[in-house]
C-alpha cells in the first residue's frame, strides 16, 4: 500500500462527492422558481440512498469478483471482508476500502444525472423508487461489466476503454433519461420559446462546482498519485476549455450572441466528452474532443429534441448521453499506447474503435431495457408516476415538499 496514493484517492473521492451538490445547483438554477426545491432535492436525496445501498450491497454487486462478468455476488455485504490493507486487485496500491469509497461517489452522482430529464413533472415518491431500482438493475451491473475483475466489457473482456465513466456513468444515465422522459410525456406547457431559466448565477455556480469535482472524477480514476492522474487532470481541463469556446461559437452562429448558460453547458459537455478517454488520449486530442463535443450536443438540443419530439427538460440525454457516446467513439480513434497502453484507430488499431462502438451499443441496450423494467416496477409500487395537471401548474416545490425556494415569491413561474 502507498500512503500518497491513499491520500490522493480519498481527496478525489471527496471531490466527486462535491459534484452532486454541484449538480443540484446546476439543475436547480435551470428550472422555474416553483420547481427549484424539488429539482435540487432529486439530487440531494441520492446522497442518502446511494451511500446506504452501496455499503449494504451495492459495492458487492458492482465489484465482487465473479466468473459471470456481469454482476458480483454477495461476499461483501455491509462491506464485511473489504480489506484495509490489501487492494481490490494486485495492481492497486490503495486498500480495497479506499477503492470502494471512491467508487461509492460515482454511484451517487450517476443516477442524479437522470433527474434533469424529468424535472417538473414526476412524483417524488415515484422518482425515489425508480432511482433505487435503477441503481440495482442498471448501474451496478454496468459498473461490474466495465470496471470489475473479469467484466465482460472491460479490459479483460471485450476491451472497451472507459477511463472514468463514459459508458458506466454518462451513456447509461443519459439514455435512461431519454427513455424515462419519453415514457412520462412532455410537460403540459412545453414550449421552448416561453421557457425561462430562473437563476443563471446558480447555473454558473453549479457548473463551476461540477468542473472542480470533475478533476477528482477523472484524475482520481488513475487510482494513484502518478503521471496518469496528472495526464487525466490536464486532458479534463483542456477538453472543458475547448468545449466552452466552441459552445460560445455555436451560440454566436445561431443567436448572434454568446450566453452564460451556453458557456456553462459547454463546460459540462466537454467534461462528459473527455471522461472515457481522459487517461488514454493525448492532450492535443483532448482539444479536438472538446471542440467537437459541444457542437454535437448543441445540435441535439437545438434540433434533435424538436425533430424527435422528446422533452428532455434539462438536457440530460442531449449532454450526457450524446456527449458520452461521442467521447467514447473518439477514445477509440485517439487512444495512444504511449499514454494509456492502448492504441486507437489513428495509431493503427481500428479494432479498438470497434470495441468502443460495441461497448456503447451494449450499454445503450442495458440502459433501455433496465429503464423499462424499472419504470414498470415503479408503477406497480407507487401507481401513477406523473403528477396531476393541477400539481404541475402549482409547482412541485409546494405539492411534493411543502416548501418554497423563495418564500416571499407568489407566482407560478
Amino acid at each position: 500500500m502507498n500512503g500518497a496514493d491513499i491520500g490522493f484517492v480519498l481527496i478525489c473521492a471527496a471531490l466527486v462527492f462535491f459534484m452532486t451538490p454541484g449538480l443540484a445547483c446546476f439543475y436547480g438554477g435551470l428550472v422555474r422558481k416553483k420547481n427549484a426545491v424539488n429539482t435540487m432535492m432529486t439530487s440531494i436525496f441520492i446522497i442518502g440512498t446511494g451511500i446506504v445501498m452501496w455499503v449494504l450491497f451495492g459495492y458487492s454487486l458492482a465489484f465482487a469478483p465473479t466468473d459471470n462478468g456481469i454482476i458480483g455476488d454477495f461476499r461483501w455485504l455491509g462491506l464485511e471482508g473489504v480489506a484495509l490493507d490489501a487492494g481490490y486487485s494486485e495492481a492497486h496500491t490503495i486498500p480495497n476500502m479506499v477503492f470502494s469509497a471512491f467508487q461509492m461517489m460515482f454511484a451517487v452522482i450517476t443516477p442524479a444525472l437522470i433527474t434533469g430529464a424529468v424535472a417538473g413533472r414526476m412524483k417524488f415518491k415515484s422518482l425515489f423508487v425508480f432511482i433505487v431500482l435503477w441503481s440495482i438493475v442498471v448501474y451496478y451491473p454496468l459498473a461490474h461489466m466495465v470496471w470489475a475483475t473479469n467484466g465482460i466489457l472491460g479490459l479483460e473482456g471485450l476491451g472497451a476503454l472507459d477511463f472514468a465513466g463514459g459508458d458506466v456513468v454518462h451513456i447509461s444515465s443519459g439514455v435512461s433519461a431519454l427513455v424515462l422522459c419519453i415514457l412520462l410525456g412532455k410537460r403540459r406547457d412545453y414550449d421552448h420559446a416561453a421557457y425561462r431559466i430562473h437563476n443563471i448565477p446558480f447555473v454558473m455556480l453549479g457548473a463551476s462546482l461540477l468542473m472542480f469535482g470533475w478533476f477528482g472524477f477523472n484524475a482520481g480514476s488513475a487510482l494513484a498519485a502518478n503521471g496518469s492522474a496528472a495526464h487525466a487532470f490536464m486532458t479534463t481541463a483542456v477538453s472543458a476549455a475547448a468545449a466552452l469556446l466552441s459552445w460560445m461559437l455555436c451560440d454566436i452562429i445561431k443567436n448572434k450572441k454568446p450566453t452564460l448558460v451556453g458557456a456553462c453547458t459547454g463546460i459540462v459537455a466537454g467534461l462528459v466528452g473527455i471522461t472515457p478517454g481522459a487517461g488514454f488520449v493525448p492532450v492535443w486530442a483532448a482539444v479536438i474532443i472538446g471542440l467537437t463535443t459541444s457542437p454535437v450536443c448543441y445540435l441535439m438540443i437545438s434540433f434533435g429534441k424538436k425533430k424527435f419530439g422528446f422533452d428532455d427538460a434539462l438536457d440530460a440525454f442531449s449532454c450526457h448521453g450524446t456527449g458520452g457516446i461521442w467521447g467514447g467513439l473518439l477514445t477509440g480513434i485517439f487512444a495512444s499506447e504511449a499514454i494509456g497502453g492502448y492504441d486507437g484507430a489513428i495509431f493503427g488499431d481500428w479494432a479498438q474503435l470497434g470495441a468502443q462502438a460495441l461497448g456503447i451499443i451494449v450499454t445503450i441496450a442495458v440502459a433501455v431495457v433496465g429503464t423499462l423494467v424499472c419504470y414498470g416496477l415503479t408503477r406497480l409500487v407507487t401507481g401513477k408516476i406523473r403528477v396531476s395537471d393541477k400539481e404541475e401548474v402549482l409547482g412541485l416545490d409546494i405539492t411534493q415538499h411543502g416548501e418554497s425556494a423563495y418564500p416571499s415569491f407568489n407566482g407560478l413561474e
